[in-house]
């Protein structure tokens, strides 16, 4: 279900070089012609993008500023309640803009300084191997469009609100940062697509929908929970599992819908060991000794 879910909005080039951005009859932007033109320009900025180039700017609309003010204001007291520590103080340490859609050059600006991580612009989901290989680089691929404007607090892909507000701050704190260093270097290690595919799994159900306890408390340190309105709330009353990798490499999930089944780390430095060390171990024979093939 992983594989079926990057699919979702694929961006292609006709043969006049334009480019389009195809979004689901289920997408909230769907019959929002402006919408899906504002798409399509915004991923072909990114597209005509080469290594070494200036980032490109996107001269963000109203709207759309809009919709990153109303994310930010809503979330904060979510943060504030269910975000693990470590994740408070990343925020505060990289200070982005909370009245305004920040660049991917003013995120790459902060981190740098911080944990070394630059942002380099996506037209949409990036294949596996160079997503998570980029990582060693301290490089994290970005979207930079927003979800719609009709439903500002839900979207049902990784726009910039869950590249920055979740992934972003993550970064900001050096010992995730190092985590996900580990994760790319071992996606760069494995050979075969299983192997990928299971380093792709602990993935998602760590730094993507990671949680932990602090005082006995179940907190969120999985940037698509800390950037999602609503699933950060939910996630107290889903089934919540101790951290166990035969499991995240072997369970079904569904990318695009809240997820029922959550593991929990003991603690914030029980979770860097313990999925670090897993990352750094990872080889072709991980897959069969999880039993995931």
């Amino acid at each position: 279900m992983f594989e079926e879910g990057q699919l979702y909005s694929p961006v292609t080039v006709g043969d006049d070089g334009q480019v389009e951005v195809h979004l689901g009859d289920n997408h909230p932007g769907f019959a929002d012609q402006d919408y899906r033109a504002r798409r399509s320009e915004i991923a072909a900025a990114a597209l005509g993008w080469k290594p070494g180039q200036p980032v490109p700017r996107i001269e963000y609309t109203e709207t759309e500023n809009d919709i990153w003010r109303t994310v930010c204001r809503e979330i904060a007291p979510l943060h504030a309640k269910y975000a693990c520590r470590n994740y408070l103080a990343a925020v505060e340490a990289l200070n982005l803009p909370q009245d305004r859609v920040p660049q991917l050059d003013e995120v790459s600006a902060g981190l740098k300084p911080l944990t070394g991580f630059e942002y380099v612009p996506a037209a949409g989901i990036v294949p596996l191997e160079e997503f998570y290989g980029s990582l060693a680089d301290g490089q994290f691929h970005s979207t930079q469009y927003l979800r719609h404007h009709a439903v500002p607090l839900y979207t049902p892909e990784p726009d910039i609100i869950h590249e920055v507000i979740g992934h972003g701050n993550l970064l900001a704190d050096p010992q995730v940062a190092e985590v996900k260093r580990l994760a790319g270097a071992a996606a760069r290690r494995v050979e075969t697509r299983e192997a990928l595919q299971v380093v792709a799994d602990v993935f998602w159900f760590t730094i993507e929908f990671g949680v932990l306890y602090e005082d006995s408390e179940l907190k969120a340190y999985g940037a698509g929970l800390l950037s999602s309105y609503g699933e950060i709330e939910e996630m107290r009353e889903v089934e919540v599992r101790p951290l166990d990798f035969a499991q995240m490499a072997t369970v079904d999930y569904d990318i695009t819908h809240y997820q029922p089944v959550l593991f929990a780390a003991e603690s914030f430095s029980h979770m860097v060991d313990e999925v670090g060390n897993f990352f750094a171990t990872c080889d072709d024979d991980t897959p069969q000794r999880l039993g995931a093939v």
